[in-house]
């Protein structure tokens, strides 16, 4: 599993989400959602953004490049 899929599973297990509830609040099926966890799907740049800002995260953050969770302006 990539650091990304990692990350979206951690996130979400973090905050005691279930993917059916990140999915319909992502506008995706329960199953694509389940597909990005496992690293059997990609997603968009702009969906990296939109789980970033849903979670209060750094897209950075999600894609492993840091392990600082805070988006610059909040650093």
């Amino acid at each position: 599993m990539s650091m990304i899929h990692q990350r979206l599973k951690e996130l979400r297990e973090g905050n005691c989400l279930s993917q059916q509830y990140v999915a319909k609040m992502m506008d995706v099926a329960p199953s694509t959602y389940v597909r990005y966890e496992q690293g059997e799907r990609k997603f968009s740049f702009q969906f990296a953004i939109e789980i970033a800002e849903f979670y209060g995260v750094s897209t950075d953050y999600i894609a492993g490049l840091t392990d600082n969770p805070k988006p610059r302006d909040e650093e």
